[in-house]
């Protein structure tokens, strides 16, 4: 009888694919256009802070691994960090536009179109040809430099940064100190669980 996997067992590829399944969660939410301004703008602001750390995240390790494992590891990565600053530079015009806007729903649709088709290909192309093509020990390591990152990483868009090793990974706590300080100051909600505890509490 074998054991069930436990958090030590699960690779980089299941952390990304959580991301995708909570960020989706949000975003249904989000389009239903229920609840008040202040909700749907904290329920934005949690969406773009989890896209931003999942991001750079995987600009910092996971496309790396695309680019030596894969034969065309190049242009696969290079189309995936393209459709990422399309979705910053999004990320970038939602954060400033007020809920109660008709241009938030065009926004957050925009947006909502971009995270899901860049969903797609890496769970249907990218992360399974990852998996056969890469040590499964070497993407367990990777998942904890992924974990690490996304902790100290930005929770802010930033169009303008280095989205390539080794400037990306030098830079994202810097980066990331300076949003967590902006994020406290404002009281932004970041992660799904400030959210929830927001609107329990």
């Amino acid at each position: 009888m074998t054991n069930p996997p436990t958090a030590d067992d699960h690779d980089a590829v299941d952390i990304l694919v959580s991301d995708h399944r909570e960020i989706e969660a949000v975003l249904v939410e989000l389009a239903t256009r229920q609840g008040t301004p202040e909700h749907r703008r904290h329920l934005a602001d949690v969406v773009i802070a989890e896209l931003v750390r999942h991001s750079v995240a995987e600009e910092a390790y996971v496309y790396p691994i695309a680019r030596k494992a894969l034969p065309d590891g190049n242009e696969i990565a290079d189309r995936e960090i393209a459709e990422h600053a399309d979705a910053e530079r999004t990320m970038q015009e939602l954060e400033s536009t007020d809920p109660s806007e008709p241009r938030f729903d065009e926004l957050l649709a925009q947006l909502t179109s971009i995270v899901r088709r860049h969903v797609a290909e890496e769970e249907k192309e990218l992360f399974p040809r990852l998996r056969a093509a890469t040590a499964r020990e070497e993407l367990i390591e990777v998942a904890a430099r992924v974990t690490a990152i996304k902790k100290i990483g930005p929770t802010r868009p930033h169009p303008g940064s280095p989205d390539h090793p080794p400037a990306n990974r030098l830079l994202a706590p810097g980066i990331g100190l300076v949003d967590r300080l902006r994020d406290a100051l404002s009281g932004r909600p970041t992660a799904m669980d400030e959210l929830r505890d927001k609107h329990q509490g």
